[in-house]
């Protein structure tokens, strides 16, 4: 094995793992000597990954294909995250957008986002929160986004569903704050991943976002590590989205509530 790195004989778990903030998250955990089970529904190239990073640092790496959208597909990932006694980062990145109006989209996609940025991050946290506790030692990141900061119209449910992980995150890191465990809600910008090379993104042009505002997943993984030291429970990577949404916050949350414009239509 080549780079291999000293084992720290405590793992984490990374869903989304496949992709984007998710695989970026993956990658830096085995560098830093961590054995991962890592989630998504693309088994292949989960194996992939799994077997460069067991190659390259020395790690064991555990693949659970499956669809945390699905009640059989979150259970047996919460009983697998249960039962590993030394599970000391949980990393809930799994998740997906959506375009048009809250009454336009199927509401089996909102019903499917709900289990994802909800329901299946709730039950991986209460699965491995007791076992952070007795070892007073754990790392939770709950991968939000900047969209709740700035309400605009045509993204309601994952905007209230990234909502809910700030605010988790938040009243979570107060109750566990003086027993080893840090808590974040990582709430990204835009972000160089698969997340918008969907077929819900096809008829979007990004290219009209400025290059400055983007950043590699590796730097919003990185950042977000380091910012886990200072116990902060909402962490904004990249200077330019922290000073845009957090001193500017108020003023373009009335900015966006003045727009009339319509939300992007669902294409039939």
């Amino acid at each position: 094995m080549t780079g291999m790195k000293t084992r720290l004989f405590k793992s984490a778990m990374v869903t989304g793992a496949s992709s984007g903030i998710g695989e970026a998250y993956t990658r830096l955990l085995a560098s830093l000597g961590y054995d991962l089970i890592i989630i998504a529904r693309r088994d292949d190239r989960l194996l992939s990954i799994a077997k460069e990073l067991e190659d390259k640092h020395g790690v064991s790496v555990t693949v659970l294909p499956g669809d945390l959208c699905s009640e059989n597909g979150v259970s047996w990932i919460e009983e697998k995250a249960r039962s590993t006694d030394n599970l000391s980062v949980l990393i809930n990145n799994a998740g997906f957008g959506t375009l048009g109006s809250f009454v336009d989209v199927d509401i089996s996609k909102s019903l499917n986002m709900i289990a994802l940025h909800v329901t299946a991050p709730t039950r991986l946290i209460k699965a491995v929160l007791p076992g952070m506790l007795a070892r007073r030692e754990g790392i939770i990141v709950n991968v939000a986004s900047v969209s709740p900061f700035l309400p605009v119209a045509g993204n309601v449910i994952y905007n209230g569903t990234k909502s809910y992980l700030i605010a988790l995150s938040e009243c979570l890191q107060l109750e566990v704050k003086s027993k080893g465990i840090r808590v974040q809600a990582l709430c990204p910008g835009f972000t160089r991943t698969g997340f918008h090379s969907v077929d819900e993104y096809k008829n979007v042009d990004f290219s009209t976002i400025p290059k400055f505002m983007w950043m590699p997943a590796e730097k919003v993984v990185a950042q977000s590590w380091q910012a886990l030291g200072k116990k902060q429970a909402v962490f904004i990577p990249g200077f330019i989205n922290r000073i845009s949404f957090t001193l500017f916050g108020g003023l373009l949350r009335y900015l966006a509530s003045k727009k009339t414009a319509s939300p992007p239509a669902r294409k039939t």
